[in-house]
């Protein structure tokens, strides 16, 4: 069984994972879609920034997350002064630094799966007097669903084990950011500690594994009724 800290350390963990993919979600699917159907001066810069968290450390991703949204930071500080938000060290920030290292996640399961839409059929509903919003809505994103939806939970589960850039951006501040991989970490550090981290890293695991079995499962149930 696990104690109250553990439990609030899933919970917190299973929250911050939820508002990264939420919120990054819709801005993966346009930037998918930008990269898929558009072609435009600087897309290859894009495409690097893009990818960029799943090449650099996270430590590093951290860091820049501190750079531009700590309180002196250009943005940090226009988001404190003019609404009073503080990102760094909240569990917000937590979510910020997860949704960050794992949008080029769900970025590509999108656009591969925009890629693969059969472009015939977007043509088609353009001839029988479809606009471009309503073959995004009606015809593109339902045929790419599977991949969306994939890349969603890919990158939920994949949200659960963050470690590098949580820590350095968020800090391990128990029940505001300390996550499973956080306090597995504290776990680690203290004497006597590795039962408390044995059953962490369990349920640590047994979420992973939940996540990815669930993206399988999805994925073939959406592929099935498509190709029907």
């Amino acid at each position: 069984m696990l104690s109250p800290d553990e439990w609030e350390a899933v919970r917190l963990t299973l929250g911050v994972a939820a508002r990264a993919v939420g919120f990054g979600l819709p801005l993966a699917v346009a930037v998918a879609w930008l990269l898929a159907r558009v072609r435009f001066v600087g897309r290859p810069l894009l495409i690097t920034l893009v990818h960029l968290p799943l090449v650099v450390p996270p430590v590093v991703v951290g860091w820049l997350l501190l750079l531009v949204f700590g309180i002196r930071g250009p943005l940090g500080a226009a988001l404190y002064d003019w609404f009073g938000v503080r990102l760094v060290f909240t569990t917000a920030g937590a979510s910020l630094a997860c949704a960050v290292m794992t949008f080029p996640i769900m970025v590509r399961a999108i656009r591969l799966s925009l890629e693969a839409v059969d472009p015939g059929l977007e043509q088609a509903a353009r001839t029988l007097g479809a606009g471009r919003l309503d073959r995004l809505l009606t015809v593109t994103l339902p045929l790419a669903a599977p991949g969306i939806l994939m890349g969603a939970v890919f990158a939920y589960a994949a949200c659960l084990g963050e470690f590098g850039a949580v820590i350095t951006f968020a800090a391990n501040i128990p029940g505001q950011t300390q996550t499973l991989p956080l306090a597995i970490y504290a776990a680690l550090q203290t004497p006597n500690g590795e039962a408390h981290a044995a059953r962490l890293c369990l349920v640590s695991m047994l979420l992973a594994i939940a996540g990815l079995a669930l993206s399988e499962w999805l994925g073939k149930r959406l592929n099935a009724v498509i190709g029907r």
